[in-house]
């Protein structure tokens, strides 16, 4: 297995996925883009079926942790040896791709961490993620500057075998703490904050999707 799958949990997005596809397969030649269409009302659909390999549609807005979960099955049907995730509104930079990738070298996830630039988020939106990022390292024994980023990338082996409940954003914030408690080794890349677009997270609901997901850990472990 030699190749690089890279999920693209996509909603309304039709006026940044093009140029998300386009630059990650400049960043990753041979990257196979799997593009989730997650009940998008708007052309996100037509988009992705013009600029990324596979594509799936869900009739309507699953949330996306749902979205990341369709992808990852598709990922697992193809001969890949790491799965990366990026966000299709362009708060990522697909340039950055490949450092992430290059760090499944020494770990075994690697996050795209927004830690030294966080002061360029949306107040609401800085502090969930530095209280999420420092209390999902307290439960994992590890330091994770940040928990709630989306840009990531994982060896296969941590795909397969690591599952998560939540269809919202509180999906990447389990998937995280299952994978450190399955002794997977999490490793950080430095990587811009960029905020051009609005963000489909919800500061309040979603927050405490995420703060939940977290107690609810917290409360096993002291069991």
């Amino acid at each position: 297995m030699t190749g690089v799958a890279c999920v693209i949990p996509a909603y309304n997005a039709a006026s940044t996925l093009e140029a998300v596809a386009r630059g990650l397969r400049a960043a990753l030649p041979g990257v196979l883009l799997i593009a989730i269409d997650d009940g998008s009302s708007d052309p996100t659909h037509a988009v992705a079926l013009a600029s990324c390999d596979r594509v799936v549609r869900h009739s309507a807005n699953r949330g996306k942790g749902a979205a990341l979960r369709a992808g990852f099955a598709v990922a697992l049907n193809e001969p890949v040896w790491a799965v990366a995730t990026v966000d299709a509104d362009g708060q990522h930079d697909p340039a950055r791709a490949p450092e992430l990738v290059d760090a499944l070298s020494t770990a075994d996830l690697a996050i795209g961490s927004r830690a030294r630039t966080r002061g360029k988020m949306p107040l609401g939106r800085r502090i969930t993620n530095a209280l999420a990022s420092a209390a999902v390292g307290a439960i994992v024994g590890a330091s994770v500057p940040d928990a709630q980023s989306g840009y990531r990338a994982m060896r296969r082996e941590v795909v397969e075998r690591v599952h998560a409940r939540g269809d919202r954003y509180e999906y990447e914030t389990e998937f995280l703490i299952a994978a450190a408690r399955a002794g997977y080794t999490i490793a950080s890349v430095d990587v811009p904050t960029v905020y051009g677009v609005p963000s489909h997270f919800r500061a309040w609901g979603d927050s405490m999707r995420v703060v939940r997901a977290i107690w609810n850990h917290r409360t096993v472990e002291r069991r």
